[in-house]
C-alpha cells in the first residue's frame, strides 16, 4: 500500500502566502494604460515575509515593504527590502522570549507602513516604529528622541486638519494603555496612561476632530497560550467590551465608557462628531480567537454611534457580506466621510484554491446607503485599497485607490489604479510586478510628504 504524503506546509504559507526572500529593484517596468502625471510619490506595503521561509503564525514574519515610486506618469522603479530589525540581524531570535518581547527595538515592522513629518516608518503594534528612507533602506528603530517609552500601534491617525499623528501603546503589563500623540513635525508631545481592566490586544482605535476613542474589546493576553508558544491572546467571554472617549489633548481622568455587545474589531473605517453624538463606521467580528487563532468568523460592517447626552451606543449591522482593511480619503480621517472602501472577500483571500477565487474592493455611499464593486477577476486578488486625491479635487472620492493584485493564474503581480470614483473595473493604469505576497497595510505617501 503507496503511502500519502501530506503537505505540512502552513496554512499562511500557501498560495500567494508563500514568502519571497530576494530583495529586487526593478526599473524596466511594463505599464498597461496611463499613470496620471499628477501622482507624485510612493505606493508601499508591509507584510510578513520570513527570512527563514517559515513562521508558526501569519503575524510573525519578518517585516518587507513592496514600494514602486510613480512620477511624471511612469513607474520608476520597484523595489522590496527588509526592514534591518534584530530578527533581521539574528534570525535565531524567538519573538515569545520574554526578554526579546521587551526590546522595544524587537520589532517585526510587518504590519504597516506610513510617511509623516519627512520620514517613512514601517510599524508594529509591540515596539518602536523603524525608519525608512524615501529608497526603502532601514535608518532605524526611532523612539522620538528618547520621549517614548514603550509600545506604538501599527494604526496611528494623521489628522488631516492639524498634521498630527494621533497614537498609542498596548502591553501585556501595566500601564496596559498610553495614549500618544506627535505634533507635525514629528515630535512626541503628549503621553498619557490610561486606565483599562487588562491587558488586550487593541490593534486600532478611532479619532474625530476633537476626541479619540478606545475600543477596549475581549482579546486578551493569556499566560498559559504564551507558555505554550502560542500567539499570547485569546477571547475572553468575562470581559467587557466597550468605547472610551476622550479629548485629544485630555487625561486619564477624562475618558468616558460607553459599553457595547462583545464583539472585536481589527479596523475601523472612520469615525466623526455629529452633534452630540459620535459615530464610527468599523469592520466587526463577532468574537476571534476563543479557541484557536485561526478561529474567527467573517468580519462585516457595522455602524456604532455613541450618544454622550444618553450614555448609550447604538449599534447597526449595515451589510452581510464579508469585507475587512476599511480605508477613506486621508482628507476625512476624523471628519465626516460619505464614502468608504474595502477590501471585499476576504475568505478568497485565505482561500486553498485561489484560482477559483475572485477578490475585489466594496465602496460605500454612507449617505445613499449604497454600494458599488469592482472585481478583478477569477484568480485575482487584491489587498487593503489605498486613497490618492486627484490634484484640486472636486470631490471626496475625486481620485484613485490602489493596491497590490495577484494573480493565481499566472503567478505574478500587479499595481493597480482604479477610478474612485467611478468604480470602473478596467484600471486606469497597471503596473506589472513580480509576485508579491500576500501582505497587510499600506498608504500612498506623496513626494511633498517624503521627497
Amino acid at each position: 500500500m503507496s503511502a500519502v504524503l501530506q503537505d505540512t506546509t502552513p496554512a499562511h504559507h500557501r498560495g500567494n502566502g508563500r514568502p519571497v526572500t530576494k530583495e529586487q529593484t526593478l526599473t524596466d517596468l511594463k505599464v498597461t494604460g496611463s499613470i496620471p502625471r499628477e501622482l507624485d510619490g510612493r505606493y508601499v506595503r508591509a507584510g510578513a515575509n520570513p527570512l527563514s521561509g517559515t513562521s508558526d503564525h501569519p503575524f510573525f514574519g519578518d517585516g518587507m515593504i513592496h514600494g514602486v515610486r510613480l512620477r511624471d506618469g511612469k513607474a520608476q522603479w520597484y523595489r522590496n527590502r527588509y526592514v534591518q530589525t534584530p530578527f533581521i540581524k539574528n534570525p535565531g531570535l524567538n519573538i515569545l522570549d520574554p526578554a526579546v518581547m521587551m526590546d522595544m527595538t524587537a520589532s517585526k515592522a510587518n504590519t504597516h507602513v506610513i510617511g509623516h513629518a519627512g520620514k517613512i516608518l514601517a510599524l508594529e503594534e509591540g515596539h518602536f516604529p523603524y525608519e525608512m528612507d524615501g529608497d526603502l533602506n532601514t535608518v532605524g528603530a526611532t523612539d522620538f528622541n528618547g520621549a517614548l517609552k514603550g509600545s506604538f500601534t501599527a494604526h496611528p491617525k494623521i489628522c488631516p486638519v492639524t498634521g498630527e499623528l494621533i497614537a498609542f501603546g498596548y502591553a501585556a503589563f501595566p500601564p496596559y494603555l498610553r495614549y500618544l500623540r506627535v505634533s507635525a513635525d514629528g515630535k512626541l508631545v503628549q503621553t498619557e496612561n490610561i486606565t483599562v481592566g487588562g491587558p488586550t490586544m487593541m490593534h486600532d482605535f478611532n479619532i474625530t476632530q476633537n476626541h479619540v476613542i478606545f475600543m477596549d474589546l475581549p482579546a486578551v493576553f493569556n499566560l498559559q497560550a504564551a507558555m505554550s508558544g502560542e500567539m499570547p491572546i485569546r477571547w475572553d467571554d468575562n470581559y467587557p467590551a466597550r468605547l472610551g472617549v476622550m479629548p485629544r489633548n485630555g487625561t486619564d481622568a477624562q475618558v468616558v465608557w460607553y459599553d457595547i455587545n462583545p464583539c472585536y474589531v481589527f479596523h475601523p473605517m472612520n469615525a466623526y462628531e455629529d452633534g452630540g453624538k459620535i459615530v464610527i463606521d468599523v469592520a466587526r467580528f463577532d468574537y476571534i480567537w476563543r479557541h484557536s487563532t485561526m478561529d474567527f468568523p467573517d468580519p462585516v460592517l457595522w455602524r456604532w454611534t455613541i450618544d454622550t447626552a444618553t450614555g448609550r451606543v447604538h449599534e447597526e449591522q449595515v451589510d452581510d457580506r464579508p469585507a475587512e482593511f476599511p480605508r477613506v480619503a486621508d482628507s476625512v480621517v476624523g471628519l465626516k466621510h460619505r464614502f468608504g472602501y474595502m477590501m471585499r472577500s476576504v475568505k478568497g483571500f485565505l482561500s486553498s484554491d485561489p484560482e477559483k477565487s475572485s477578490g475585489g474592493i466594496r465602496k460605500y455611499d454612507r449617505q445613499t446607503g449604497s454600494h458599488s464593486d469592482i472585481d478583478f477577476g477569477v484568480g485575482r486578488q487584491g489587498g487593503e485599497p489605498v486613497f490618492a486625491p486627484r490634484a484640486n479635487p472636486k470631490s471626496e472620492d475625486d481620485g484613485y485607490l490602489m493596491t497590490y493584485v495577484h494573480d493565481a493564474n499566472t503567478d505574478t503581480s500587479q499595481l493597480v489604479i482604479m477610478d474612485a470614483a467611478s468604480m470602473d473595473d478596467t484600471p486606469v493604469a497597471v503596473v506589472e510586478l513580480p509576485r508579491i505576497p500576500s501582505g497587510f497595510h499600506g498608504s500612498w505617501v506623496p513626494a511633498s510628504v517624503v521627497g
